[in-house]
């Protein structure tokens, strides 16, 4: 027997939909690479979704087919996520940041048949042209191209019918082993993560909000903000110039109430604010994830008196799995307690489940016991099954729980607390060594502005850490005084055995720090018993 309500599809386009005869003179700004900007709302943004259908269906574009875009953050792309889908492609959205070895391994592996950038791009599109053969247009976004494409279009069309369970988006993996995966979003997933996003719990979205999406467009679908933003009509504010000056310009002028973006795009806010001796932007809301938030961050912004919703995810789970949103009893908590508790990775949010598994035998799932650390898993309603042209499902069946990579703690109330990467890992004497948590205190120093800490061989206790730091500008810190400053902050057989100090620390495509990078350069590094 089946229920009696009625049966509608979950597809990305009714978000458009609502968007615009809801909220059809909402904003949505955007400041170009070449220093100007332009407004645009809800209900033209539609019309510009639905002359893109026609273009692609007059290129011959078929339900399924792949669209890359090799684009930064701007209401044409922004369109391009309505207009794909809306034709009943999938959105490829793709790293500008990676190698072009990476960059034609994807774009050749998703079987792109159209390929959308931002001018800004050309010498990358230019290199590797001849070497994608299935790449039949390449249409630039911004230096006028895109807008006489869709010109000839009148938007008088229908966006393509289909299912809830097809294919709407394609999101790689960065490849830090081995080559990317691509991750094959449906509409379904995809509209539930939206209907979760919005909740006080994890962004707190409604129609007064004003969101400015730091974190880039192609980076595992935005956070999912753009979606979430079109289902409550939300004003959009772009920039495709990660600049500090100009994002906190932007954040005063336009008014944002929602700042998403990763720790690295805090750190450089604040070392802007400082350099200048200005206040934090008013905005009551900040979204911090892909890497662990480092405490001195959160209290920063607690003082400030902004909400912190610090999410923990991957590209796997859409991404969003936790968030660190306020529990029963969080008012009576003093400010080092809120401080731990934002700068943790949070609790499950509905939709999705967590837990963790012994790392030595991952059939033992480990208590929630606040120390016991494992191999974290995940599964729920946006998890992925299995990798893009994958022969097995990615999920162990038939419980279809992901392995995350990550390592993780999870206490009595549901709080997930990361430790590491299982291959970051640090194994000294037989006991662990969280590389995470040595980082965050580390950058808990005052002339220290990243950190992060590898396993290097040792001749007797197998491996010990040491710690790579980036100086403060102007600033003046020893080896010794760190250490001594650690030392009130971990376990003492956790303190490094040496810091090194560089200019610079390397980082991935997607900003996180490259481990793999720091250990091959150090990969001689000796230490004495």
């Amino acid at each position: 027997m089946l229920g009696g309500m009625q049966d509608w599809q979950l597809r990305l386009s009714g978000l458009i939909d609502h968007a615009a005869r809801e909220h059809g003179q909402r904003e949505i700004v955007t400041y170009w690479a070449d220093g100007s900007e332009s407004r645009s709302n809800w209900g033209e943004l539609r019309q510009m979704a639905l002359r893109m259908v026609q273009a692609l269906r007059r290129v011959g574009l078929r339900p399924s087919d792949r669209v890359g875009t090799l684009a930064m953050n701007h209401v044409h792309h922004l369109a391009s996520w309505f207009g794909v889908t809306g034709a009943g492609g999938v959105l490829h959205t793709i790293n500008p940041r990676l190698f072009d070895e990476q960059l034609e391994y994807i774009i050749n592996h998703a079987d792109d048949r159209v390929l959308l950038y931002d001018a800004a791009f050309q010498p990358i599109v230019d290199r590797l042209r001849a070497r994608l053969p299935k790449v039949e247009h390449f249409i630039c976004f911004d230096d006028g191209a895109f807008a006489d494409w869709i010109a000839t279009e009148d938007g008088d069309t229908a966006w393509e019918p289909g299912g809830e369970r097809d294919p709407a988006m394609l999101c790689y993996t960065s490849g830090t082993t081995g080559n990317p995966k691509g991750v094959l979003y449906e509409h379904r997933s995809t509209i539930l993560h939206a209907m979760a996003a919005v909740a006080p719990s994890v962004a707190n979205l409604e129609p007064r909000s004003a969101i400015f999406p730091i974190v880039p467009l192609f980076h595992a679908a935005a956070w999912g903000l753009p979606w979430a933003g079109a289902s409550v009509g939300a004003k959009f504010v772009f920039s495709a110039v990660n600049e500090p000056a100009r994002l906190c310009e932007l954040m005063r002028r336009e008014g944002a109430t929602h700042v998403a973006g990763v720790p690295t795009v805090w750190l450089g806010i604040f070392q802007h604010l400082d350099a200048t001796g200005q206040d934090l932007p008013p905005f009551s809301q900040a979204i911090s994830g892909g890497s662990a938030f480092p405490p001195a961050m959160v209290e920063r912004l607690l003082r400030a008196g902004v909400r912190i919703t610090h999410a923990w995810g991957m590209t796997e789970t859409s991404p969003i799995a936790t968030t660190s949103y306020e529990t029963e009893g969080w008012d009576a908590l003093s400010l080092a307690e809120q401080v731990r508790y934002k700068a943790s990775q949070g609790r499950a949010v509905f939709g999705s489940e967590v837990r963790a598994v012994d790392l030595d035998d991952p059939a033992r799932v480990l208590p929630r016991d606040g120390t016991s650390a494992g191999a974290l898993q995940v599964r729920g309603f946006w998890c992925i099954k299995r990798y893009f042209k994958a022969e097995s499902d990615a999920a162990q069946a038939p419980e279809q729980w992901f392995d995350t990579g990550d390592v993780a703690i999870i206490h009595p109330d549901g709080t997930v607390q990361l430790t590491d990467r299982t291959k970051d890992v640090i194994k000294s004497g037989g006991e662990w060594i969280s590389s995470v948590d040595l980082e965050n205190a580390a950058i808990g120093h005052p002339g220290v502005a990243e950190a992060a800490a590898i396993g290097v061989a040792h001749p007797r206790w197998d491996e010990r850490p040491i710690l790579v730091v980036v100086k403060k500008d102007g600033a003046e810190v020893e080896a010794a005084e760190l250490i001594r400053f650690l030392s009130t902050k971990v376990a003492k057989w956790w303190l490094p055995d040496a810091v090194e100090f560089v200019d610079e620390i390397p980082h991935t495509g997607t900003g996180k720090i490259s481990k793999k990078d720091l250990r091959e350069r150090f990969r001689d590094y000796r230490l004495s018993t």
